[in-house]
């Protein structure tokens, strides 16, 4: 079975409140762990076999391959995670901007407020991605005019139709 695969049936399964609550805590610091590591050393290319990479970061292979999963639209060429096999040599071309993006996206404090970034994006510039990504979140709704046509279709102009 494939590795993915393998993460997939795993983390996605049905689960009890407690046993999820209990999956995602255990795994959640695992990926902590990995990050404090990328980030201390600045190592925003990465390469080696999946089971090499899952040992250098004391995980097993399953929990590496949710890393990977997680990281991969970080990365600048993303991994094909299908394809994932124990002794696939793979390349993780990290992102360091885009990867704060999506920890923000996230919504993953204790991924991007880590103390290891500070060495990494100066707090202006973790300033000015965390804007940015608030900008993205904000919807405008354009406003139709009365005489415009109505957008359900019908032909009318919309005061006569849905905004009597």
């Amino acid at each position: 079975m494939k590795i993915y695969k393998e993460w997939s049936d795993i983390a996605y399964k049905e689960m009890t409140k407690e046993e999820s609550d209990k999956f995602w805590t255990a795994y959640l610091e695992k990926e902590k762990n990995v990050y404090e590591k990328i980030l201390a050393k600045k190592d925003n290319v990465i390469t080696g076999t999946v089971s090499e990479l899952a040992k250098k970061y004391d995980m097993d292979l399953t929990s590496f391959a949710g890393f990977i999963d997680g990281i991969n639209t970080s990365l600048i060429k993303e991994v094909n995670l299908e394809e994932l096999e124990e002794e696939s040599n793979i390349t993780l071309d990290i992102d360091f901007e885009k990867l704060y993006y999506n920890m923000l996206d996230a919504k993953a404090p204790w991924l991007y407020e880590l103390p290891e970034w500070e060495e990494i994006l100066s707090a202006e510039r973790r300033k000015e991605i965390t804007k940015e990504y608030r900008r993205s979140k904000i919807v405008t709704v354009k406003k139709i005019g009365r005489n415009e046509p109505c957008p359900c279709g019908s032909g009318k102009k919309y005061k006569k139709c849905c905004g009597k």
